[in-house]
């Protein structure tokens, strides 16, 4: 089978890249078709996201094995297959090209063509300047920030309204003695 994936931008309006691949290629394949797409280099640390119908990330696969502790199934990009976690037309993914600032690239597979396959990866549309790969420093400090008003870091209803009155905490209900109570840190947890 062949994937078309689309590929936008909330960077940069007119920016669109369609790109086809086989299905049975891994997500290191279509990392490095993106990045031929839109001539970045190969130097950050990028990962995709299989996303929900509300963009909601899901399922991370990452350019190299992190070594993550959890429970959860970790995936790396030479190792999956794309057909193995992306099934059906209209599902959602981003790719994180920029991990610092976090910025995407919002991804859909647009088309799935049965009976048909392909050796490589092609950028079969392409529109618009992509947006630069990384942002420097004073770049990345001048983002807004949710929350933030002109002039100010946060405005006065970030942390609430409601004020704080020392009466209404009660210190027996921590459960927590003087520190002399404490004969080991075994006490502690």
């Amino acid at each position: 089978m062949v994937y078309k994936f689309r590929l936008l931008s909330d960077e940069v309006e007119d920016f669109r890249r369609d790109i086809e691949i086989d299905s049975d290629a891994t997500f290191l394949d279509l990392h490095k078709a993106i990045l031929e797409s839109v001539n970045y280099p190969d130097d950050q640390m990028t990962s995709f996201f299989i996303c929900n119908d509300k963009w909601i990330k899901e399922i991370e696969i990452t350019r190299e094995d992190m070594g993550s502790m959890s429970e959860e199934e970790s995936y790396v990009m030479e190792e999956c297959v794309l057909g193995d976690l992306v099934e059906e037309e209209k599902q959602k993914l981003m790719y994180v090209f920029d991990p610092l600032a976090d910025r995407v690239f919002y991804m859909e597979l647009s088309k799935i063509e049965f009976g048909k396959g392909c050796d490589t990866a092609t950028c079969v549309k392409s529109t618009g300047e992509a947006p630069r790969q990384t942002l420097n420093f004073d770049e990345l400090m001048s983002k807004e920030v949710p929350g933030a008003s002109a002039g100010n870091e946060f405005d006065e209803d970030f942390y609430g309204s409601d004020g704080f009155n020392e009466d209404d905490i009660d210190d027996e209900s921590f459960g927590i003695g003087g520190i002399e109570d404490i004969s080991s840190i075994d006490d502690l947890y």
